[in-house]
């Protein structure tokens, strides 16, 4: 694969991703596809899902999973409810991204992702041990699979991300970066952020975003807005991304499902951008 291709979110039936054909009217050659509803999650749906992309000539990088009752509506619902973090759904969720490993092989994948939510910063409390502990149950499991399970970065600073995929130990546990999610959730300049934990990024996502007001950073969102236009600094985020020696898909997201012609027309002017960049930075 050439260095930097250009990719996508998508999805097959659920998520906030663009659907298939938009990606291969414009040309993107790889995506990261959020997991299917349960009843999708089927041999006889990954197979037409993978004869779609083989025929537009697209690869499968990567397989998010996201679960029912996860809400990012503000800042505090979203760690009540998002990931691996909340107590009461977490068996419940492990077991559903063990399906997801599963469905993901079926795809040939060999790359799973989330949000694991809100890692607690007690270090020595029970709950942060029994999130390490059901997290390795999980690498182990996707490990049999072949895959690695990368955490996408927003909701803990670079510092704190470290020390749980430390304190979990094991090697098929990477990052997606995603630079945007950083000024989102008010942790962290994401160059800074990048630099810190780029040995262990192994996806990435380009999303771009404004922070929000002064004194009001980790309390209320920033913007997400289109590529280029907010705080990331797309030229900045790509040099680093040259300096850790990343190669790998720029995985454009772009997170609004509800006006698909904006979600494309920001995209394809996204794809216009980095190619751009691409060529200028080499």
């Amino acid at each position: 694969m050439e260095k930097w291709p250009i990719g996508v979110f998508a999805s097959v039936d659920a998520g906030l991703g663009v659907h298939l054909d938009v990606a291969q009217e414009l040309g993107i050659p790889t995506i990261q596809v959020h997991a299917p509803h349960k009843e999708t999650r089927t041999q006889e749906a990954a197979a037409a899902f993978l004869e779609r992309c083989n025929a537009a000539g697209i690869t499968i990088t990567c397989v998010f999973g996201g679960f029912d009752g996860e809400s990012y509506a503000d800042i505090p619902t979203t760690k009540q409810t998002v990931g691996l973090v909340p107590q009461a759904t977490r068996a419940a969720r492990v077991e559903e991204m063990k399906e997801i490993s599963d469905f993901a092989r079926l795809l040939g994948c060999n790359t799973i992702a989330l949000h694991i939510g809100f890692v607690t910063e007690d270090r020595n409390s029970e709950d942060y041990k029994e999130l390490v502990s059901v997290t390795q149950n999980l690498l182990d499991h996707a490990k049999v699979n072949g895959q690695t399970l990368n955490l996408e970065t927003g909701q803990e600073t670079a510092d704190h991300l470290l020390d749980f995929i430390s304190d979990v130990g094991r090697d098929n546990l990477k990052i997606n970066f995603d630079p945007a999610n950083m000024i989102l959730y008010g942790t962290g300049d994401p160059i800074a952020a990048l630099k810190r934990v780029g040995h262990l990024v192994a996806s990435v996502h380009c999303k771009d975003a404004t922070w929000a007001a002064e004194g009001k950073r980790g309390i209320e969102w920033g913007a997400e807005v289109p590529l280029g236009e907010g705080d990331v600094g797309m030229g900045t985020y790509l040099r680093a991304l040259n300096d850790i020696e990343y190669t790998g898909p720029l995985t454009i997201e772009r997170e609004i499902p509800e006006d698909r012609e904006q979600q494309k027309a920001d995209i394809g002017k996204a794809v216009a951008l980095l190619n751009e960049l691409k060529e200028q930075i080499g």
